[in-house]
């Protein structure tokens, strides 16, 4: 009964929290240690069953888990392939192949331990799955809050619709990816125009790198205006380099034209989750949605979004991680030592 009430505790600060701002990653843990504390009270409810219900439960707690895990090592690996072949051999496509070839090591070292019996190679084995397993955990936050937060719509009028640029190719064209953001900027500038609202601002955003002929947002300006968007309402920022500096440097166009201005920033779904977290981090005052994107490149872009965020949080992440090696540590010394 009392990890019942825990659970929704936790569930009612989820929901303050939430209310509160839609962008905090503080809302992804509190999600997150809702279900566990849900899914504990749930699993501490089976020794009231009867002795086969009971135990069909416990076999299917651990038996799902455990080929689910083997599972997403397999299309983990099998993205990672068509990520090299569609996207080339760069490192920030590897990320997919070696989450999955990580997800197969753990599981071989486990075997082996089995197999071999070392109580030295077991708390190696046991400190690296706990670990993982918290790593594991502020993943499944990141992706489970992140898939709600992509649930937002729009509502009312905004002054701008800011979009975020990418990497240009051919040092001038738009990619798909970029594309992406625009149609669905586009989409939000035209529905604001068909209900009878005024016409925002479209303002691209996005410097010009050292491998590129123009700035990333004069390349969207001219997508833009090719495909009937007025010039006078789309407005170029070309000092970025990174997404915070997106956000520094709208805010600063943006409240230069209207301090009390109302945006919505568009970029693609991956990246939408951090893309709130910089808003927020910057002052920005809007919400983020995310356009589509292509289904083989998700897997790794999501990961990506997901290290830099685990990153960013570095000092409590690490520290964590640390303490649990620690522990798993001292835990194998014992275990050595009798």
């Amino acid at each position: 009964m009392v990890a019942f009430v825990l659970a929704a505790l936790l569930f009612l600060s989820f929901c303050i929290s939430v209310r509160q701002d839609r962008r905090r990653f503080s809302n992804a843990v509190l999600l997150g240690l809702t279900f566990l504390t849900a899914f504990s009270a749930l699993f501490l409810q089976v020794g009231k069953l009867p002795t086969w219900a009971a135990v069909t439960v416990v076999a299917l707690a651990f038996a799902s888990p455990a080929f689910g895990i083997l599972g997403l090592g397999v299309f983990l690996v099998r993205n990672g392939i068509i990520m090299i072949r569609k996207e080339g051999l760069r490192p920030a496509n590897l990320l997919s192949m070696l989450a999955g070839l990580a997800i197969f090591a753990l599981i071989a070292l486990l075997v082996l331990v089995g197999v071999v019996g070392s109580p030295l190679l077991g708390g190696i084995a046991g400190t690296l799955t706990v670990v993982a397993g918290y790593v594991s955990f502020v993943f499944f936050c990141f992706l489970g809050y992140a898939f709600l937060y992509g649930r937002i719509k729009v509502r009312g009028d905004v002054d701008h619709v800011v979009m975020l640029g990418s990497g240009l190719v051919g040092g001038d064209r738009v990619p798909p990816l970029l594309a992406s953001r625009l149609r669905k900027g586009q989409q939000i500038y035209e529905a604001q125009l068909a209900r009878g609202g005024r016409p925002p601002f479209l303002l691209v955003s996005g410097g010009k790198g050292s491998d590129e002929k123009v700035s990333e947002a004069r390349a969207m300006a001219d997508w833009l205006i090719a495909q009937g968007v007025p010039e006078q309402h789309v407005v170029l920022e070309e000092r970025s380099t990174t997404t915070e500096e997106n956000m520094l440097f709208s805010q600063d166009i943006m409240t230069a034209h209207d301090p009390a201005y109302r945006c919505v920033v568009v970029t693609n779904n991956f990246h939408a989750f951090r893309a709130a977290m910089l808003a927020r981090k910057t002052g920005v005052n809007g919400q983020v949605l995310g356009s589509p994107t292509a289904k083989y490149y998700w897997p790794s872009a999501t990961i990506r979004e997901f290290v830099a965020i685990f990153w960013e949080h570095r000092v409590v992440n690490l520290s964590i991680c640390a303490l649990l090696t620690v522990f798993g540590a001292l835990g194998t010394l014992a275990a050595v030592l009798v």
